[in-house]
């Protein structure tokens, strides 16, 4: 695929969600422009994602895929995503997709932090 053909399904995609989700993708963009080329952690062990996936089942999930970071620093947003679903009855497929972006995010925060510490040497 060449450059111009990514830009053009990138953009497609990105037309395709509604404001929330385009916010949290621009921020993971900005997230990933940043990073100076930081080697994403060996840790990373990625999973695909179940067709049928239960909410509970893909933090499981995703806390595999990212062991690397505090899951503390995870509690606030999970919880947030997790009572969405559970108490107002948001969809699934929504909450694991901000999930995701969540876990990206965190794991993007963590490598660019760990780059600084390691240049600070």
């Amino acid at each position: 695929m060449t450059g111009d053909e990514r830009r053009q399904a990138l953009l497609a995609a990105f037309e395709q969600l509604d404001a929330r989700q385009q916010d949290i993708l621009m921020e993971f963009a900005a997230t990933l422009a940043a990073r100076d080329d930081v080697p994403a952690p060996a840790a990373i062990r990625p999973e695909p994602r179940p067709a049928e996936e239960s909410v509970v089942a893909a933090i499981k999930r995703l806390t595999r895929v990212y062991p690397a970071f505090e899951r503390s620093r995870l509690m606030g947003p999970v919880s947030l995503l997790m009572a969405q679903h559970a108490l107002q009855g948001r969809a699934a497929a929504e909450v694991i997709d901000e999930l995701e972006a969540v876990f990206a995010l965190r794991h993007a925060k963590t490598a660019r932090s760990e780059k600084t510490m390691r240049s600070d040497e």
